[in-house]
């Protein structure tokens, strides 16, 4: 994915939008590899490692046009926060389907699919509220629900780590479910973050 850098021709609200439609894609490969035979999944994770990549032109971006702007449309620390914290997400998410890959995990735990779910509805709420900094209307509902959401992920952790903890793995197999499920949850925790920074732009431009 290009970005052009010039303020004719995009401006943050538009990356800050692609950023978010990225994190949709790679909210779409996770869901996908729910439901991929293990053979797949090293060809899903070529994908989901491209779109962690154009994720990273996306931020770096962002950051090119803050240091070359004498004008920014809101507090530049905010800008920064905001596009690290949309970066941390795709990150997090391209992490997890790595280690299944990497690991050679033949089944996940009962409950990643609802990580995965509530990760994929984040993604969207994002996805549609990136463009309203542009006016900063009908926000609220959206931190408000993607809060509601990251509670919702915490509770899924502690049910998976109960489980994984309840003598039924192996030692070794626990330590790389463990892992996964804690990027998962990491991921969670990043929409959070984004979410939190949507609110306080909001509140200093109201």
């Amino acid at each position: 994915m290009r970005f052009r850098l010039t303020p004719r021709e995009t401006s943050f609200y538009d990356m800050f939008a692609a950023s978010a439609d990225n994190i949709v894609t790679g909210s779409k490969l996770l869901m996908e590899l729910l439901g991929a035979d293990t053979s797949a999944r090293a060809e899903i994770a070529e994908r989901m490692r491209a779109a962690e990549h154009a994720g990273d032109d996306a931020t770096h971006a962002i950051f090119h046009q803050l240091n070359s702007s004498f004008i920014t449309p809101f507090d530049r620390e905010d800008i920064y926060n905001l596009a690290s914290s949309l970066d941390d997400i795709m990150d997090f998410m391209e992490e997890a389907v790595d280690l299944v890959v990497l690991y050679n995990v033949e089944e996940l735990p009962k409950g990643v699919e609802q990580q995965i779910e509530v990760l994929a509805r984040a993604a969207e709420l994002t996805a549609e509220a990136m463009p309203n900094l542009r006016t900063m209307d009908n926000l609220t509902e959206y931190w408000i629900e993607v809060n509601r959401l990251e509670n919702q992920a915490d509770q899924i952790h502690r049910k998976l780590l109960a489980m994984l903890f309840n003598g039924k793995y192996e030692a070794i197999e626990v330590l790389k479910l463990k892992q996964i499920v804690d990027v998962l949850e990491e991921a969670a925790d990043a929409f959070e973050h984004v979410a939190n920074t949507v609110e306080t732009i909001a509140v200093k431009e109201s």
